[in-house]
């Protein structure tokens, strides 16, 4: 109910869209906030005629739009469960998706109809198949059809009952779906409000974020309520990204830190896109601390301060920082920073029965009101993370002294003799400014083998290349590939295991 809440407090704040709405093109790409409630009202009443009700599940799986957003809050208006997947995913994916969510209604549109979804038999896995725009199969209902359909009263469902369903990156096979309820979604909204209520100036706030991941979902909530001007990116590519942010000059800007790695670009940029910003925040992984400080010497802002989170999918917010141009290139990217006061509590259990430190180092696991309260039909995988209240977040670390909590990689990422891939990747970014993307993954013996891109692609120095690594005498001669060669996750993660795979399966790797 959040556009209708934050119409009722803010009717006029303007929405900025950097795209068309496929559901509804002639609304344009500018709106308020009392228009956008509106929509997700009139889409509301044309679920509802679609035959869709409440405790419903609802799987959205379209092209990438702002529109998800809308139809997700158009579903939990009238008391369906909205389950988000993502576009990126292939037809087999979502048939054992569908399959998991006993015959849902589908939302998708003609292109996944004729595409992905072409050999996927929909009409023994969903109960309604609803398609946006013209083209589609025979059985499935036009949502332009319904237009005019009769507005609903909202539903307001239990704090405890099924609100909004995500899926985890599945790097390792078939996403797991993370269910959130009311309650949960305001337990992870909590530390972004407090973040929120540290700023006190009405700044116009950019996200580019994925619209089937939490986040989005969670930062509206904040955003929409407080009056703030909203800039809905959908095209990251940078250049695209500056000729938008040249026009609405944000204040505020959200975005994935693979995103951030692209849009360094942007700060060197004639039309200083970035000159305006205050706040930057990245909430889905540690950010490297060249890339915080080139984006935060872009600002020409008094003290701009670069936000980060560490989170996951079934969490939410957990560990916080903030840094500042005085002090983000000192930064230890391992370093996330303190849990939230009074929100979430972390500690480190041993994984080798060795107290944990930067050798040695343990599970990481946290307790907060956000975390999810299971996937979906799968209670056992659930039920393996849990210890009592704590949860178990799949990331070896430590904390110091102090409490801070340090991240050295992704449990099933760690390779032997190296302490942290990610720690590598952090300091050997920060000595060559002419690499996009650095990647360390084991290779095909387990040794620990850098994938790099480089800038324009251009070729590697390899003189550089050994001096900047000469800390690391472990790893492998790099493989040089496209930034746009990397398997990518909704939220722009590099998914290593499957890079792992493909590299492996290559009949020659390159020099």
């Amino acid at each position: 109910m959040v556009p209708e809440e934050a119409a009722a407090r803010h009717p006029h704040s303007p929405i900025t869209l950097d795209h068309d709405l496929d559901i509804a093109p002639e609304t344009g790409r500018h709106l308020t906030v009392a228009e956008l409630a509106d929509l997700v009202d009139e889409m509301a009443g044309r679920l509802w005629a679609a035959g869709i009700r409440p405790r419903d599940h609802l799987a959205l799986y379209k092209a990438h739009n702002f529109d998800i957003y809308v139809l997700a809050c158009a579903a939990a208006r009238i008391g369906a469960t909205p389950a988000l997947l993502s576009p990126a995913l292939d037809g087999a994916t979502v048939g054992a998706l569908l399959a998991r969510l006993d015959r849902p209604h589908l939302i998708t549109d003609g292109g996944k109809l004729s595409g992905e979804l072409a050999g996927v038999a929909l009409r023994d896995l969903t109960s309604t198949v609803v398609r946006v725009g013209s083209s589609g199969r025979p059985g499935t209902v036009s949502l332009e059809e319904l237009a005019g359909s009769p507005r609903r009263r909202p539903v307001k469902p239990a704090p405890d009952t099924p609100a909004l369903m995500t899926h985890t990156s599945g790097t390792t096979g078939i996403p797991k779906l993370v269910v959130h309820t009311a309650r949960s979604l305001h337990g992870r909204l909590r530390p972004q409000a407090m973040l929120a209520g540290l700023i006190r100036e009405r700044e116009t706030y950019a996200v580019h974020v994925s619209f089937v991941h939490s986040r989005m979902y969670m930062a509206l909530a904040v955003v929409l309520p407080k009056g703030m001007p909203a800039v809905i990116v959908d095209d990251g590519r940078p250049e695209r990204v500056a000729e938008l942010f040249a026009k609405v000059r944000p204040g505020f800007v959200e975005t994935h830190p693979n995103s951030y790695m692209e849009w360094e670009e942007l700060v060197d940029h004639p039309l200083r896109p970035l000159s305006n910003v205050k706040y930057f925040s990245g909430t889905f992984d540690a950010i490297h601390p060249p890339t915080m400080h080139r984006l935060l010497s872009a600002s020409r802002r008094r003290n701009p301060l670069f936000f980060q989170f560490y989170g996951q999918s079934e969490c939410g917010p957990l560990v916080c920082r903030w840094y500042s141009r005085k002090n983000a290139h000192k930064a230890n990217g391992r370093c996330l920073g303190y849990p939230v006061p009074g929100m979430t509590h972390v500690r480190v259990v041993p994984r080798d029965g060795q107290r944990p430190s930067k050798k040695t180092p343990g599970f990481i696991e946290v307790q907060t009101d956000g975390r999810a309260v299971n996937y979906y039909a799968e209670d056992e995988r659930y039920q393996r993370e849990l210890d009592g209240k704590w949860w178990r977040t799949g990331d070896v670390g430590y904390r110091t002294r102090t409490g801070c909590v340090h991240l050295l990689d992704r449990a099933v990422d760690v390779i032997p003799n190296v302490d942290s891939t990610l720690e590598i990747e952090d300091t050997v970014l920060g000595r060559l400014e002419e690499l996009s993307e650095l990647v360390v993954i084991p290779g095909p013996r387990k040794e620990p083998l850098p994938v790099v891109c480089t800038r324009d692609n251009a070729p590697l120095d390899m003189e550089r290349w050994r001096r900047a690594v000469t800390d690391f005498p472990q790893l492998a001669e790099p493989v040089q590939m496209p930034l746009s060669g990397l398997p990518r996750t909704a939220t722009m993660k590099v998914q290593r295991i499957e890079l792992a795979r493909r590299l492996a399966e290559r009949p020659e790797r390159p020099a």
